[in-house]
């Protein structure tokens, strides 16, 4: 099993895995946000990942971005892999609405990150567990 980068797991609260990749929560209240983290050592870029784990990737992907956007009712899908200030390939899923302060500008760097309560917290994971993701497992958050 690979660490997570410590800078994400600062960012972030584990929310479960995947068979390929773990999901984290980016805690940041201004947009439903979330990571996907290949549960592989030393891959930085999605094209150092196998050719079967990079399938698995984007089915992955593909689950959870319909599931948010069903959750969360967005306009618009966000998807990226930047990497630049943490090298470990992982993938962000922004759900974006016309009516955010960034519209439509990327997020990034637009304003600070606003921290989830508990019970927000709470309400997010419930949701997740009522889409009933397709493999997925629930840490014990």
């Amino acid at each position: 099993m690979a660490d997570i980068h410590p800078q994400l797991l600062n960012d972030c609260l584990v929310v479960g895995r995947f068979s390929l990749c773990h999901l984290l929560l980016m805690l940041d209240a201004n947009s439903p946000w979330f990571v996907l983290v290949p549960d592989r050592e030393g891959v930085i870029e999605i094209y150092d990942l196998s050719e079967t784990d990079q399938q698995q990737l984007i089915s992955e992907s593909s689950l959870l971005s319909k599931s948010l956007m069903d959750i969360f009712h967005g306009d618009k899908m966000n998807i990226a892999a930047l990497g630049n200030i943490v090298s470990q390939c992982h993938v962000h899923h922004v759900v974006r609405y016309k009516t955010d302060a960034a519209w439509p500008a990327p997020i990034w760097g637009k304003y600070a990150a606003t921290p989830y309560n508990q019970d927000e917290i709470e309400s997010i994971i419930e949701k997740l567990r009522q889409a009933g993701l397709s493999g997925f497992r629930f840490a014990d958050v």
